[in-house]
């Protein structure tokens, strides 16, 4: 996106493209095909919403207005969000910890949104930081809305609907960025980053991140995603030449200290 090889709209269009094809040609080459039940579409729908259409559209263009250390440690927001919002939605009790791990989280977030680097345009930052969050919230009821799904029917075939489903919605929005797309500046290794961020970096971590909350469960699965911003902010320092700021420092104390207390567990007492 920073060399214009392709817009953040655009990209989406291959990525989730690509991924809902190769979900197809599993579907194809798999015995059991299964069946969804017509009153679960509903649900399938607002999970390809949340999930693919706000999720993705707003993730890139978020991506493309702030730093790469920025959306990494913005994105874990999303654990305390989950469950806070879990809180909400399923009545389940605000405890001492979760409340605290919201508001350290919450914190984390306005020192990263408020703070100004040194280089790069402050407001288009601020803007791409907002829109991560936003992609975070959504995500968030992703999360909840597709858990029991995963419960029901096999994880990849609730994937592949969701995907699809996200195709169809994201189209008419993407098509006009996919058709400028400008396929004879490619060199190879455009291609060839091209094909890492389908391949790996969309269909191999949908695939595997399945599989993990299938084999491991999802809360072992999901404290991987807190090893993201230690990757992201090594990858952003050697190859765009990002700086690890004592802002992004404490932005990032802060936000994984509010998942560590939004998901611990109170302590029993034993009389």
């Amino acid at each position: 996106m920073n060399n214009e090889f392709v817009k953040s709209f655009g990209l989406n269009l291959v990525r989730v493209g690509i991924c809902t094809l190769l979900l197809w040609i599993m579907y194809l080459l798999s015995p059991n095909k299964g069946r969804i039940e017509p009153k679960d579409y509903k649900r399938f729908f607002l999970c390809a919403l949340f999930g693919i259409a706000i999720n993705q559209l707003l993730f890139l263009k978020g991506l493309s207005l702030t730093y790469s250390i920025h959306a990494s440690l913005l994105m874990l927001i999303t654990p305390i969000l989950i469950t806070i919002i879990a809180a909400w939605l399923l009545r389940e009790r605000l405890t001492a910890n979760k409340a605290i791990g919201l508001v350290l989280g919450i914190c984390g977030a306005i020192v990263l949104i408020t703070a100004r680097s040194n280089s790069g345009d402050g407001s288009s930052v601020i803007v791409g930081d907002i829109l991560i969050i936003i992609n975070a919230v959504s995500y968030t009821f992703y999360f909840i809305l597709v858990k029991p799904l995963m419960l029901k029917y096999n994880p990849v075939m609730v994937i592949r609907m969701v995907f699809t489903m996200g195709f169809v919605l994201i189209f008419p929005f993407c098509i006009t960025q996919f058709v400028a797309i400008p396929w004879e500046r490619y060199t190879a290794l455009a291609y060839f980053n091209l094909f890492l961020l389908v391949f790996f970096g969309t269909f191999l971590a949908y695939l595997l991140n399945v599989y993990g909350i299938k084999y491991l469960g999802a809360s072992t699965a999901g404290a991987y995603i807190y090893s993201q911003p230690v990757f992201a902010a090594i990858v952003a320092i050697i190859f765009l030449n990002e700086d690890l700021s004592l802002y992004k420092i404490v932005a990032a104390v802060l936000i994984a200290s509010g998942v560590y207390l939004s998901n611990k567990k109170a302590a029993h007492v034993t009389v």
